[in-house]
């Protein structure tokens, strides 16, 4: 195996470099470097200027719009993004339901939805946990019954991201009880302007109502919105999830955050504490050993062996570390990360605290908000048993 990079993939990370720096909004790099609060006009203006460059679907093939790269420029692409402080691509729409639509919907299904996912005009969400299945996804109770030409979705979602803004939601929906319960499982999108769709946003701790609960009340959506067959939407759903727990990994905005940990230790005054080096050495360590594995994986593929199924365990990692950097952060600023005040993080400051920073501001919203990500996605407990039983037999 051989990670080290061609002159022509240099070349490329150079470019994607250049333009990245010449059209990345500073207002909105300034707040991704500091965590500060993105709006939805943030993240969509990004998501456009990907778009009409014809990036934001950076991993599709040429066939369907996209730039046709290879994993390793896939890879240069997302990190250099992620380094020059753009918000994460929002994965709903280009990374997760678009590729579930290229490999098993129609080809009217993908003349009438790839358009809108490539261009960031589309805000799309997620309608996969509910109260009852989360982590046991296959438990789901929304029920669609079919009736002619349309089906009649009663039921409810949770947790559903910035569902808010939804104006399409991907669903996993019960058209059937026989069997085991993946088999009575379809995958269904859903305009979320349909009469009987009821968004109720859930508001956290920091005052953000990130997440929210999507309620559908006997909700009309044509046949024709069905992906691939009825019953089959497991199969299509665990082609979904291969791709979001890669994307929650997410090592190259790791490296962005801990050359931002560096900064706050520094800023604190702890970085020359040994042990408080020490903590950041270790932490960086298993930053490196990720990317070795993400590397691993991607020159696997570039050489067309098949690559190690080892999207659970880049989850379980990377999700830990996400946390363990977010916690040093903390440590860091000491009790000056402790308040909550929300005017004083829309401000970048802390408010009425003697010695408190900017860069303090954030630091508990964002640890609060990174307890998530060793649960969604498939909780990593259960990802363990996964590798545990396919990786290792």
């Amino acid at each position: 195996m051989d990670l080290a990079f061609t002159p022509e993939e240099q070349q490329f990370r150079e470019d994607i470099r250049t333009w990245v720096r010449a059209n990345l909004p500073t207002d909105i790099s300034h707040k991704v470097h500091n965590a500060l609060r993105l709006s939805r006009d943030d993240l969509q203006r990004w998501g456009k200027i990907l778009g009409k460059k014809g990036w934001l679907g950076h991993a599709w093939p040429k066939s369907f719009g996209g730039p046709g790269w290879n994993s390793i420029q896939k890879h240069l692409f997302e990190e250099e993004c992620a380094l020059a402080g753009a918000p994460r691509v929002l994965p709903f729409g280009p990374v997760m339901v678009a590729p579930v639509i290229m490999a098993f919907g129609t080809p009217e299904q993908q003349q009438r939805f790839l358009p809108g996912i490539a261009s960031g005009e589309v805000w799309w969400s997620q309608g996969y946990s509910e109260p009852g299945a989360g982590s046991d996804l296959a438990s789901v109770k929304t029920k669609a019954e079919r009736q002619g030409n349309k089906y009649i979705v009663n039921g409810q979602k949770a947790w559903t991201t910035l569902g808010q803004y939804g104006e399409w939601i991907f669903c996993l929906v019960r058209t059937g009880n026989e069997g085991k319960p993946q088999t009575g499982i379809s995958f269904l999108l859903i305009d979320m302007k349909s009469p009987g769709v009821t968004v109720r946003p859930v508001v956290l701790l920091d005052g953000e109502a990130e997440v929210n609960e999507v309620f559908f009340d006997n909700v009309e959506v044509p046949v024709e919105n069905l992906i691939g067959e009825e019953n089959k939407g497991w199969t299509y759903a665990k082609h979904l999830l291969s791709h979001e727990r890669t994307n929650i990994a997410d090592v190259n905005r790791t490296k962005r955050e801990l050359e931002r940990l560096k900064r706050v230790a520094r800023a604190e005054g702890v970085y020359n504490d040994v042990r408080f080096r020490d903590e950041i050495a270790k932490l960086e360590v298993d930053v490196v050993a990720l990317e070795m594995l993400v590397l691993r994986v991607l020159a696997a593929e570039k050489s067309g062996k098949n690559s190690l199924d080892i999207a659970g365990l880049l989850k379980i990692r990377g999700s830990e570390i996400q946390q363990r950097y977010s916690e040093l952060m903390m440590l860091a600023a000491g009790p000056y990360a402790l308040p909550l005040i929300q005017e004083a993080m829309e401000a970048g400051w802390q408010g009425d605290y003697p010695g408190a920073a900017a860069w303090c501001a954030p630091l508990a919203s964002s640890y609060f908000n990174l307890r998530k990500t060793t649960i969604y996605g498939g909780s990593n407990e259960v990802q363990r048993t996964i590798v545990a039983q396919t990786v290792l037999g």
